[in-house]
């Protein structure tokens, strides 16, 4: 492993223990909070209807509700954890980049966790948690020391917490490294000759290995998420525990992770209480990370930070309302390299706006991958980027026709770019006066490179 990757993989991870941090809480009836996420899943699950079998969270679905609609604040993965932590969206709370590359929050005390603590909660870190360098930062009462961040060492470790009966209430923050690259070995269960690539990728051989591969990644993560699952019914804390498994972003394939598409925000989100979120229902209603934050406070009836911009998905899920957002917003600024775009989403169309005077595809933003090396290989560094993008997500739910240019669709072009442009003047975007600035010390790609594992540089 080089020192690049390794250091990487450190700076997700809580990688020391830190004790007795806050007041511990006795048992209450407030409810338990496991906030369970993975590494670049989207929605390629199985409570999605694809062909990737997760039991356990096909289970978890059964019981509580699944939101088919649901998207994350910015397809990359710090700015998108940053988001849900926080309540409110990366060019606000300050996650612009990846933690790992030197970028951070503004106000760590933005976190959940120090709106919970005066309510008695406790904070676990194990795991992922990719919002800092150093997790001490971030606030959490406990950090417990794993080897790793991958199933193999993170479940173990839940498991153990879980059954040493911790003090209630608790917030335990479970972070899996999969299903990032790189993907597990397939086995019997994966046969590549019966794959099926997503479909903005094109059917081969090496795709369907590729897919195969994530779908290895899949079922070792659903088996950690099961051993979790269980401990947690067999320390009796399930019918007092709110579980929320989500996941960061789209599955890291070309046009898919760090894209403004659905392929790139649309997220899988399964919460499960007794009560509030049960029975194994289905919400329709476009949802974002946003809301998890203001949901948790008003399920404990706390006031709700001034900052939060999403809304509480109580109303939603208690049938008082049917939709809860006309639009949602999405944002990339840096993954690897500095790629400027915003989005706009609405029940009928999508829209994506780049910024700056690129026309090509910015490869470091892409992960390696075989997919990938196919595109390469059939002329996609030449391939033109337009400036703004249109998708009709009705008549196109795959996003990849391009209406902007289509005289018929005008009105809708223009009602989109207004939208877009409220919300970045609303919010204090930074884009509107200019290029942003990566702090001082980020390690970037260059945005005409090929890979994110080429020589970068420093800010």
């Amino acid at each position: 492993m080089d020192n690049s990757r390794r250091d990487w993989i450190k700076g997700m991870a809580g990688t020391a223990l830190i004790a007795n941090r806050g007041q511990s809480a006795d048992a209450t009836t407030q409810p338990n909070i496991l906030y369970i996420h993975s590494h670049d899943t989207g929605r390629y699950i199985q409570p999605y209807g694809f062909d990737v079998p997760t039991p356990n969270l096909q289970k978890l679905a059964g019981q509580g509700i699944l939101f088919r609609h649901a998207f994350s604040a910015a397809p990359t993965c710090s700015p998108s954890r940053a988001s849900l932590l926080t309540g409110h969206c990366p060019h606000n709370n300050g996650m612009l980049g990846l933690a790992h590359r030197g970028f951070s929050l503004n106000d760590y005390k933005q976190h959940i966790l120090h709106t919970l603590r005066p309510h008695g909660y406790r904070s676990t870190l194990i795991g992922v948690q990719h919002i800092a360098q150093n997790p001490a930062v971030i606030g959490y009462d406990d950090i417990v020391e794993t080897e790793g961040v991958h199933v193999a060492e993170v479940a173990p470790a839940a498991v153990r917490f879980l059954k040493l009966s911790p003090k209630q209430p608790f917030f335990l923050d479970i972070g899996f490294f999969e299903t990032h690259r790189e993907f597990h070995q397939p086995g019997p269960q994966e046969d590549e000759r019966f794959c099926t690539p997503p479909v903005l990728v094109p059917d081969a051989p090496a795709t369907r290995r590729d897919m195969a591969s994530f779908k290895a990644s899949a079922r070792v993560l659903d088996q950690g998420i099961g051993d979790i699952l269980n401990a947690l019914e067999s320390a009796g804390l399930a019918s007092n525990t709110l579980v929320i498994a989500t996941n960061d972003h789209g599955v890291p394939f070309p046009a898919m992770k760090c894209n403004l598409t659905v392929h790139g925000t649309g997220v899988a989100l399964i919460m499960r209480q007794a009560g509030e979120f049960s029975g194994g229902g289905v919400s329709n209603a476009m949802v974002s990370h946003l809301d998890l934050y203001p949901t948790i406070c008003s399920l404990l009836n706390i006031e709700s930070p001034a900052w939060l911009q999403g809304k509480s998905l109580l109303p939603l899920v208690r049938g008082q309302v049917q939709e809860l957002h006309e639009e949602l917003f999405a944002e990339v600024n840096y993954h690897a390299a500095y790629e400027p775009k915003r989005a706009v989403r609405t029940l009928r169309w999508n829209y994506i706006r780049r910024f700056g005077d690129r026309e090509h595809p910015v490869l470091p933003n892409c992960d390696d991958s075989p997919s990938k090396d196919l595109w390469l290989k059939s002329g996609w560094r030449n391939q033109l980027v337009p400036r703004e993008q249109l998708f009709d997500v009705i008549f196109d739910p795959n996003e990849t026709r391009n209406l902007a240019g289509d005289p018929t669709c005008a009105q809708a072009l223009t009602e989109m770019r207004g939208r877009l442009d409220a919300w970045m003047k609303r919010t204090g975007d930074p884009l509107l006066r200019g290029p942003v600035k990566a702090p001082a010390g980020a390690v970037l790609n260059d945005p005409d490179g090929t890979s994110p594992q080429e020589p970068p540089k420093r800010a």
